[in-house]
């Protein structure tokens, strides 16, 4: 009995949190006013409101899956309302009414700011049909609905503009969402990771040359190894970040293949000769990017390999930031019974206990970060290995964590250089004591006493708890031999 009501509670408690966690802007189906509109399944009520129409209605009230952090990008739905303008605007030449070109294209102008996304009218999850149609049609009924209005008719009417065979002529969901796809992961990659990245490896090149002069002990297996300066080791994370850009860049000539035109299955039936590489240069022109028409369609919708590459280089990108991020919080740790040598900016309290704590936060979240991009990796790995004869059918998870993964790194990365990295500062004390205590100095002495003695001299200095100048000279070096050999300074390159 006692289990039985503590079950009966927590129903209870789970039905609270259902009903507390529900849009307060939403009302019940008495308070909310509805219009009829029709698909090829028959009637739907849409809210009066919206824009969007029947199929739309359909997959929400049939994928209720995650609520609105869930919903499709908002990077996709522009990216939709840039191929819907374009197309119509080509759509024109072969033959679509001027006015109804001219009304659809002014629709996707608002699909394309972003205000309609924001109002709701794209209400979808990505956890829908895995070819993104239902997205397509929402983009179709919403700038059909707007075109309508905007010409002075009645939304739902599908008159004069109908999503079908006007918004989407030419066109399949299965070659306008691929292009969607590839057209906003190209816009993100240009117009935030790239910037982002560019920004942190010119914070490091800062840092890099700030740092030029200080010699400090090198580590290597976490181990004491021969001096390097802090500068040199800055200028190893910068290679890195310039590595990232380059693979970036490397990849995108793929992201600019469009899959618009080849319609369904690849063949680009429905679709008028010259419609794709048209369209492709009216979205080259609105984005100010390269894109054109794919070389073969048929890969273009039945694979992703261009995203899984992609996130390949993304993968890249965090497994260099997590690396960054790192070292310097090692380096930073401390303040007196770490490493000690950086002394990084204190943003924020650290502990709730330990009065004066101040911890390394913004390389805890870059980790972070990078661990959920190399999750995300996974995701998208398998997503791209689904695909199956002319199609895949995993898109839109595809792309939701490509663009979340680029929307993490570009915002990471900014953070990290405004909060960390500008005001890290070198502590000379800590880094010139750790190296005059380090052992693999001796290494110095090799060319000239060999490697089994110099070997020996470290080992009895550090058994001993001695110098190794007090070893090398009871070796026979002489005070002067040993001062002219073993000099940090002359041990930062080839001689």
């Amino acid at each position: 009995m006692f289990k039985r009501l503590n079950l009966k509670k927590l129903e209870n408690i789970a039905k609270y949190c259902r009903y507390k966690s529900t849009d307060k802007s939403t009302k019940s189906t008495a308070e909310e006013k509805f219009r009829v509109e029709t698909d090829t399944m028959g009637e739907v009520k849409v809210p009066f409101n919206k824009y969007y129409g029947a199929q739309t209605m359909r997959s929400k009230k049939n994928f209720p899956i995650g609520g609105k952090s869930e919903r499709m990008p908002k990077p996709v739905v522009i990216a939709m309302g840039i191929l819907k303008k374009a197309a119509a605007e080509v759509n024109k030449e072969f033959g679509l009414d001027a006015k109804i070109s001219e009304a659809i294209s002014k629709a996707a102008d608002d699909v394309i700011s972003g205000e309609l996304y924001d109002k709701g009218h794209f209400p979808l999850v990505i956890w829908q049909t895995g070819s993104g149609t239902q997205t397509n049609m929402n983009c179709n009924e919403v700038i059909s609905n707007r075109a309508i209005e905007l010409m002075g008719g009645e939304m739902g009417s599908k008159k004069p503009v109908h999503p079908n065979d006007h918004v989407n002529k030419g066109q399949s969901s299965n070659d306008t969402f691929p292009a969607a796809v590839h057209i906003s992961v190209g816009m993100e990659l240009n117009n935030e990771l790239l910037p982002s990245l560019a920004e942190l490896t010119q914070g490091i090149k800062d840092k890099e040359k700030e740092f030029a002069d200080i010699i400090k002990i090198g580590r290597t297996h976490l181990m004491d190894a021969v001096p390097l300066t802090l500068g040199q080791e800055f200028s190893g994370y910068r290679q890195q970040l310039c590595n990232s850009m380059t693979r970036i860049n490397a990849c995108l000539p793929r992201v600019y293949e469009l899959a618009l035109g080849g319609t369904a299955v690849g063949t680009g039936l429905n679709a008028r000769k010259g419609f794709a590489e048209k369209a492709a240069a009216r979205i080259a022109e609105l984005t100010c990017l390269p894109f054109k028409t794919a070389p073969n369609f048929f890969e273009a919708l039945a694979a992703r390999d261009a995203m899984v590459e992609v996130h390949g280089v993304l993968n890249t990108t965090a497994v260099s930031l997590m690396k960054i991020a790192n070292d310097i919080r090692l380096l930073g740790s401390g303040p007196r019974c770490g490493l000690g040598e950086l002394i990084l900016p204190e943003n924020e309290p650290g502990s709730s206990i330990m009065p004066g704590k101040v911890n390394p936060t913004q390389c805890e979240s870059l980790t972070m970060i990078c661990a959920q991009v190399m999750g995300n990796h996974v995701a998208v790995t398998v997503g791209g290995s689904n695909g199956h004869f002319e199609l895949n059918v995993f898109k839109p998870v595809i792309v939701s964590n490509v663009l979340r993964s680029i929307r993490l790194l570009s915002d990471g990365c900014r953070t990290f250089n405004k909060n960390c990295l500008k005001g890290i500062k070198a502590n000379k004390a800590r880094i010139e004591e750790l190296m005059k205590n380090s052992l693999m100095l001796v290494t110095a002495l090799n060319p000239h006493i060999g490697y089994d003695k110099a070997a020996l001299i470290a080992k009895t200095a550090h058994k001993n708890g001695t110098t190794l100048k007090e070893e090398a000279i009871k070796a026979g070096v002489s005070e002067a031999d040993f001062k002219k050999w073993v000099d940090p300074k002359l041990m930062l390159g080839p001689k």
